[in-house]
């Protein structure tokens, strides 16, 4: 892990993808690529019922990211502080990353015909802010670490 983590409270999480559509209007994300997913996991049974749980798969901004390693060109970077991101001016579209990430974090835009990923809103990191995926969260099961704060 990086420097910063995302942690999901689960009993808070209502799935109400908040987090997914803000996350795409911050990075003007068409439809297709998502930096941030809300999974169901509809198989709970508690007092026999069914109960939905929701988990939250960011990128997880790994120490020794694979999706770093492969890119042929430096567009994969990680920064000082853990974040890694996609440097859209050297991305010549080959998808090694996306086949290296073992949690598909990096995304094919079609759009673009380059890769996106989740980069924890570096600008709004770098201003003091939360990513927009936490501070947009309608129940405030999202929350913004720093590892060490």
């Amino acid at each position: 892990m990086g420097k910063y983590v995302i942690e999901l409270k689960k009993s808070r999480c209502i799935g109400c993808y908040a987090c997914e559509v803000h996350c795409k209007t911050e990075n003007d994300l068409p439809v297709g690529p998502r930096h941030c997913r809300i999974i169901a996991d509809y198989s709970k049974v508690e007092d026999d019922r069914p109960k939905t749980e929701f988990s939250f798969m960011p990128c997880f901004h790994c120490d020794q990211p694979q999706c770093v390693a492969v890119c042929p060109t430096g567009a994969m970077q990680k920064r000082g502080d853990g974040i890694v991101f996609v440097d859209q001016s050297l991305c010549i579209g080959c998808q090694f990353c996306v086949t290296a990430c073992p949690w598909g974090a990096p995304q094919w835009n079609a759009a673009t015909k380059t890769v996106s990923k989740c980069d924890h809103c570096r600008d709004r990191v770098d201003q003091g802010l939360q990513p927009a995926c936490v501070s947009k969260c309608t129940a405030h099961a999202l929350k913004w670490i720093g590892i060490g704060e």
